[in-house]
């Protein structure tokens, strides 16, 4: 089972119930509504794994495009 709460305090940002990390030069998110659902993210925005439909990839992606200054270390 997920520790959302783990989750949720690791992550760079929480935008919409998406929790987004950054991992070395991936991002990973996790739907922490639907937790079946994730996507890592290369450096620059291509999908390198994912259980999300297109449309939930490019929600993510516009949500991650749109908030990419507060995922800066």
């Amino acid at each position: 089972m997920i520790d959302y709460k783990a989750v949720a305090e690791a992550a760079n940002m929480i935008i919409n119930g998406y929790a987004f990390t950054k991992d070395e030069e991936n991002i990973r998110v996790l739907n922490l509504n639907n937790p079946e659902m994730a996507i890592v993210l290369d450096s620059k925005g291509e999908v390198l794994e994912t259980t999300m439909c297109d449309i939930e990839i490019q929600i993510v992606k516009d949500y991650l495009a749109n908030n990419i200054e507060f995922m800066e270390d």
